[in-house]
Parts: structure tokens; C-alpha cells; sequence
């Protein structure tokens, strides 16, 4: 009597992500790695650091003026970051 158990390897790799509970830190880092695409080469350019805590976007840059910039458009950003994941990943930035 043979059983068959055939799935594919998306359906495994799923499963395996909900098991071991490792699909929100898939995407926060698929976000990360895609922060240039979104944001563009001159923003991309003057980031230094970026990293994602509890749901907190954590953004190093060196430019004061672009810090600031960029602090008027929050949810804009958080809104758009979270279009590019297909999920809340981000709920708030921090520009440091």
C-alpha cells in the first residue's frame, strides 16, 4: 500500500515557514532588501543603516535635511512599504 505525498516545493517551503514561524522575518527582510527599489538611488545612497524591531522601521541616514524630509511623509512610506511586502510589516519609521 503506497501513499503518496506529493506536494511542491512552494507548498513545503510554506509550510515550513508558518512551522518554524519564520515568515514574518522573511519579509522584513525582503522589505529591507528592497528599500533602493522603492525609495530611489539618491535616498538609498545616503542611508546608512536599516534594520526592523517590532514592527518599527529603523532608518540610519546621513543627511539631516533628508532625515527631516523624509519625516513629513511617514505614512505615505509605511503605506507603500507595506504595498511592496503584501503585508503590515511596518506600523511606524524611525529616522535616525
Amino acid at each position: 500500500m503506497s501513499k503518496h505525498n506529493e506536494q511542491s516545493l512552494k507548498e513545503v517551503l510554506a509550510e515550513m515557514l508558518d512551522a518554524y514561524k519564520l515568515r514574518g522575518r522573511m519579509e522584513e527582510l525582503k522589505l529591507m532588501s528592497s528599500w533602493g527599489a522603492i525609495m530611489g538611488p539618491m535616498i538609498q545612497k545616503r542611508t546608512v543603516d536599516i534594520s526592523i524591531r517590532n514592527k518599527i522601521l529603523y532608518v540610519r541616514l546621513e543627511s539631516a535635511a533628508l532625515r527631516e524630509e523624509l519625516s513629513y511623509s511617514k505614512e505615505k512610506l509605511i503605506q507603500r512599504l507595506n504595498e511592496e511586502a503584501g503585508s503590515e510589516v511596518v506600523l511606524q519609521v524611525v529616522f535616525i
